[in-house]
């Protein structure tokens, strides 16, 4: 029984749109590398961090961090330098601020 939910939770999780995230601790665990920008201008994505799972968006930068990895639709890790990233972000101070500045970089969190 327990594998079958494991095995069906991996499943349903595989094809839901990633916005509930989890930070890894080593590079080579996450599935997108990024880097937090300074100012807004430089960023591929505006990222707002929501209080619970059920605010967390459809790929608009809406996010919430979950307190395990097997809860999370993404892994990510954050970089020290921005050229070792895949995405660029910044965080906003406002939900309404959170959206894709740069579409091309959008198909990392399907």
């Amino acid at each position: 029984m327990r594998l079958f939910l494991t095995i069906a939770t991996i499943f349903i999780t595989s094809h839901v749109v990633a916005q509930k995230v989890y930070s890894v601790e080593y590079a080579s665990q996450a599935d997108i590398k990024v880097f937090v920008v300074k100012y807004e201008s430089q960023t591929d994505l505006s990222v707002f961090k929501v209080d619970y799972s059920s605010q967390a968006g459809k790929n608009d930068g809406r996010w919430f961090f979950v307190e395990y990895a097997s809860q999370a639709d993404k892994r990510i890790f954050f970089t020290e330098y921005a050229s070792q990233a895949d995405i660029l972000i910044y965080f906003t101070e406002y939900a309404s601020q959170a959206k894709w500045k740069k579409k091309e970089k959008i198909h990392l969190f399907y």
